[in-house]
This record gives structure tokens, sequence and C-alpha cells, in this order.
């Protein structure tokens, strides 16, 4: 069954009333907007304390701030990725996680949302929410609000609450709002920023210099972290996809890549230089603390609001975007309900690492295993849009029936599974952290190859096998 909005409903795509579409088709008639909207779309999520968390994180591998620099823009180059594959979006008129049906088939891409997809969405929502529990609760704590249980969890189910009322109004209000969350959140992050350089010890050293394979070993353990946020959004279609088909693919992706880029860039190394500022115990026990103490006390709280902005910001738009997953893998829910159901999943396990770790352990560990299967399922849906060259149609798309197009074998699409889960092994094997080291990266010395050795053997895997008998679709 074909999902479809009735003609005309301009509320469907309103920033003054609840979206009611789905992942039903965007009709010509209702396309609208420029590709340069998308830049600032995708800054607002992107001017993070979870960078300065990251960049921080370099510093404590034992960098050079130089390094940290050089780590910092070659995990940059791959927000190529979800501008590629951003302009999906406005080629079908539907999800992204409707198009990866294309990949792995009617029946394969339920679990492909469920496992992929939700896992992405949820690992990014407990920790941008964590992040503004812990810097809130801090702050309150400095005001006298002192129960280390209770005034986290107030914190998140405040912030969780005004993130899905943004989520339940959609796109409208996102492609609206965020161009000034970014203005806003840019501000104030870049105002902390001045007062935090005077304490950076450009002169910095690490107590004893990384060479040989500890150099890379910290470096490429850096890159994996960082690679997790671009190589996570395989939801930039959903954010397209109401752009006229008539806009360029190239201006698509351009303009998701430089939103996302930029302020990416910008945040983790002010996130590295942050580091030298600090000794790494009071980093290791909560870089939130930290960053507070280095603040003139009227700044403590501008800066809190422009973390609980980002927050709203990002986990509005994974909400927005999980809700349609929801549906995509079949359930029987209208989108606001299931963005409701979004909400109170992901504000669980935020609660949960509340109570039970700190934000530098949590995003770290977290983000190093997402490249397990974010990696490869970016790189599958990347060379399927180029070997496409976008030709989605998104009323074959919505054909479930056996025999269509899209069922392939059994409702399943060999090369996309096959390439998903070879891939997802070898990044595993390649992969270095704190409690787990595939084979490989013990084998070389803790040197951590899982982002570009999983992306190549997916990548090569999906192609070779697509351009195969393997790839068959069903009637045309």
């Amino acid at each position: 069954m074909i999902e479809t909005q009735a003609p005309g409903d301009r509320t469907a795509d309103s920033a003054s009333h609840p979206e009611t579409r789905g992942i039903e088709l965007i009709g010509d008639e209702e396309r609208h907007g420029r590709a340069r909207d998308l830049f600032l779309v995708w800054a607002a999520p992107n001017v993070s304390i979870l960078s300065l968390t990251i960049g921080a994180t370099l510093i404590l591998l034992g960098l050079e701030i130089w390094q940290a620099v050089v780590v910092v823009l070659a995990a940059a180059l791959l927000w190529i990725f979800p501008g590629v594959i951003a302009a999906s979006g406005p080629a079908a008129g539907t999800s992204g996680s409707v198009i990866t049906r294309a990949m792995y088939g009617v029946i394969g891409n339920r679990l492909f949302v469920v496992f992929v997809g939700w896992f992405i969405g949820a690992v990014f929502l407990s920790l941008t929410w964590l992040a503004s529990s812990f810097l809130g609760a801090d702050l309150l704590r400095r005001w006298g609000l002192t129960d280390p249980v209770w005034v986290p969890i107030g914190v998140t189910l405040v912030v969780s609450a005004i993130t899905v009322v943004v989520a339940v109004f959609g796109h409208g209000l996102i492609l609206r709002l965020f161009p000034f969350l970014s203005a806003a959140v840019f501000v104030i992050f870049l105002l902390a920023a001045a007062f935090i350089l005077p304490s950076v010890n450009w002169q910095y050293a690490p107590a004893e210099p990384l060479e040989g394979v500890a150099l890379w070993s910290a470096m490429s353990i850096g890159f994996t972290i960082l690679a997790s946020t671009p190589l996570s959004f395989i939801n930039s279609p959903d954010i397209a996809r109401y752009l006229p088909r008539s806009v360029k693919p190239s201006h698509i992706a351009t303009a998701t890549a430089l939103g996302g880029g930029v302020p990416f860039v910008v945040f983790t190394i002010i996130g590295a230089l942050l580091a030298t500022a600090l000794a790494p115990e009071s980093i290791d026990a909560g870089l939130d603390v930290a960053l507070l103490d280095l603040l003139p006390a009227w700044l403590g709280p501008i800066l809190v609001i422009g973390v609980v902005i980002n927050t709203i910001a990002l986990n509005g738009m994974t909400a927005y975007t999980s809700s349609m997953a929801l549906q995509a893998i079949g359930l029987r829910l209208r989108r606001i309900p299931a963005t409701v159901i979004v909400g109170i999943v992901g504000t669980a396990l935020t609660i949960y690492l509340v109570l039970s770790s700190n934000l530098v352990d949590a995003a770290n560990l977290m983000l190093q295993f997402l490249v397990v299967v974010s990696g490869p399922a970016m790189a599958v849906y990347t060379v399927d849009a180029l070997m496409r060259r976008y030709a989605y149609d998104g009323v074959e798309l919505f054909d479930t029936d056996r025999g269509a197009r899209f069922w392939y074998s059994g409702g399943w699409s060999v090369p996309g599974i096959a390439a998903l889960l070879v891939g997802g092994l070898v990044t595993a094997m390649c992969l270095a952290t704190s409690v787990w080291a595939g084979p490989v990266a013990d084998a070389t010395g803790y040197v951590d190859l899982s982002v570009p050795a999983g992306m190549i053997v997916s990548a090569g895997l999906y192609a070779l096998l697509h351009r195969s008998g393997l790839a068959k679709a069903g009637r045309p």
C-alpha cells in the first residue's frame, strides 16, 4: 500500500502545526525550499558540547595540539557521506528508512531499521541528553540543589519533553527554528571559547610524547571516535526530502556537509585546546564541571542554556527521523505517537546512563562501538545512491507485495545484507576500545583501522554483488 498525504495539505509541513506526515510520499506540489537552507539546519545540532568532549579526548589520548587538529580535519572529510545520501530524499520523496528498502529488501530493511537505525538514534539521543543533564545538574548544584539522583533526572525529563515537542511539530518547525538556534548556540559557544582560550597552554606537550605505533594507535582511535558523528547521520535524506526534485544533488550534498562539518571542526578543536588548560584528572572527573570552573559565574548559566538548545536541536532532529523509522518497520503508528515512544525510550536510556557513568567515558565507548554499524551502513547507502544516480521511485519503494521490485529474494537483498554483515565484522575485528580489541587491532599494536577497513569492504562487496544476478529485482 502506498502512503500519501491528502493533496494540498500544507499543515503537513507547517511550523505552527504538528506535522502529521510521516513516511508518506510528498507530492511535487508540496515541495519547497532551497539547498542552502540545509546549512543552518545542520549547523544547529552540531554546535555541541559533545564536540568539546571528544576534542578533549584527543588530548587525553596523548596527542599534541597539531596532531589533534590533523585528526579532526581528517574526520571532518567524512561529512561528505551524509551530504551524498541526503539527495536521495528529494529524489524519492520519502524517508531514508523507506529508501533503504532498495538496499536490503522489504523484510531485510525492517531488521536493518530496527537494529541499525534505532541503535544509532538511541546512542545520540542518550549521549546528548546526558551532556545537558550533567551540565545542568552541576549548575543547579552550585545553586544549592545537590541531590545526585533526582536533580540530573529532573533536568533530563524537562529537556526531553521540550525535545519531543519540537519533533512532534516536525520538519516545518525545524526548517524555521533551527537557523535561529544555530546563531544563538554559535554565539554562546564562541563567547565561552573566548574565556577559555586565555587559559590554553599553547606550548602544551604530553609528558611522554608518542612515537611510532603508539602515536598511530592514539590518532586512529581518536579518528574512530570522531568519525562516528558524521557516519551516524543516515537520517540526512529525511531532512532534505521536501526539496523540489529539480534541486541539484551536488548542492544538497555541499550544504549538508558544510553545515555539519564546519561547526564540527571549530568546536572539536576548541575542545582539544580546552583540555590543555585542565588537569587530566579533572577531565576524567567530568568535563562539564571543569568547563564551568573556567568561566565567570554569569556565563555558566548562559552556557548551560546553549547546551540545552543544542540538545533540543540535535535530539529534536533524531526523534523526528526515528519516529519515521518506527513506521518504516511496519508498525501501524501515526508519526506523532511514534515520536512520543521514541522520546520515552531515549529518556529511559539517558536516566540509566546518568546514574551509571560520566560523560567522557560514556561518549567515548558508545561512539567507538557505533561505527560497527554506522560505517558499513553509510558505505552501502552511498554506493547505492551513486550507482543508481538517485533514481529512486517512491511509488515502487512502497510496493511491499511479493514479486515487487524491491522484494528481491524472499524479501531480502543479498548484496545489502551481506555487505552490511561482512563490513560490520571487519569493523569489529579492527576496532580498539578499552573493553574490546579486535584481532586485527591487537596484532597491529592497537592501531584502529575499523572505519576505513569496514567501509571499504562494505562498499566494495556491495558494488560487486549489486552488479551480479544476486541483486535481481522483482517486477519492473
